[in-house]
């Protein structure tokens, strides 16, 4: 069965009545190569099992079974499972889960359904729930790796480094729980309905320390969001708003200048290194001034 061949697409979807949910970001594979090499480059092998988010049609869910000692398949859309039945006859190791990735205790299905095996994600993710869904499963804690398709634009945030265009918030979110790196490509012609962007594959191995030391990552993350929910500003107007009327501009000037930045900096030029260094100098004037009260 040729489960990226558009014809046997269509006549399978056809046989099942099933439509593609505009809302739910569906959009299935047409290249087989896409499923084999994610399959194969998301670490997963006899000894492990594979938790896929999105199975869709299950070209990628069929590649893991190849690979995995089991794979449970987390899917929204009812629709889908008379068709998932068909495409998956045959492949033993696999379970289709009923359920959202955003509502789902991810850890706890994992302890589940593989015990205490190690696990790895893999997932075509729909663009709209990209954000969030990496943030459940980084957050889980129950993957040795997290091998998803995403927005190329996405991919490339995630992976950026200080002073490039696409870095942001989320890139130092990533960046420091997981080691992140993008894999391959893929065009948009790879799948139906076609997308109007490219994707790309991303892998994500989760760190077993935070990739900076910080005594307090709250403060750490709201220096980070007020950072760049202003990047057009100097970092010392900017990451005011983090600290709730605690610190003033010329407070945090003077935080700056203690660790070595320029003020007048943007918050687009620090790495997670310079932002640790400002969340501890932070940290230490809002004690000192809590003493002072």
């Amino acid at each position: 069965m040729g489960l990226c061949d558009i014809a046997e697409i269509r006549a399978i979807l056809g046989r099942h009545g099933f439509h593609f949910s505009k809302s739910l970001g569906q959009n299935f594979l047409t290249a087989a190569w896409v499923p084999a090499r994610i399959a194969e480059e998301c670490g997963v092998d006899a000894g492990s099992c594979a938790l896929e988010v999105g199975p869709g049609m299950g070209c990628l869910t069929v590649e893991l079974s190849q690979r995995a000692g089991q794979v449970a398949a987390i899917e929204l859309d009812r629709a889908l499972f008379p068709v998932l039945e068909e495409t998956l006859a045959g492949c033993d190791n696999v379970e289709v889960v009923q359920g959202d990735v955003l509502k789902t205790d991810l850890a706890a299905l994992c302890r589940e359904k593989f015990g205490d095996r190690p696990v790895y994600a893999c997932a075509n993710l729909p663009y709209y729930i990209t954000t969030p869904a990496i943030t459940a499963l980084l957050e889980s804690g129950a993957f040795r790796a997290v091998t998803v398709m995403v927005q190329k634009e996405v991919a490339e945030r995630i992976c950026a480094r200080p002073g490039t265009p696409a870095y942001s918030a989320f890139s130092i979110y990533v960046q420091y729980r997981a080691k992140a790196e993008i894999l391959f490509d893929v065009p948009a012609d790879c799948f139906v309905p076609q997308p109007k962007v490219d994707s790309a594959v991303i892998r994500l191995i989760p760190l077993a320390e935070p990739a900076v030391a910080v005594s307090d990552s709250k403060l750490f993350f709201a220096i980070v969001r007020a950072a760049f929910n202003q990047r057009r500003k100097t970092l010392s107007n900017a990451a005011v708003a983090a600290f709730n009327g605690k610190l003033d501009k010329n407070d945090v000037a003077r935080l700056l200048e203690s660790c070595g930045l320029d003020p007048r900096v943007r918050g687009e030029r620090l790495s997670l290194e310079e932002y640790a260094a400002l969340t501890e100098a932070a940290a230490a004037l809002l004690a000192s001034k809590a003493e002072q009260e």
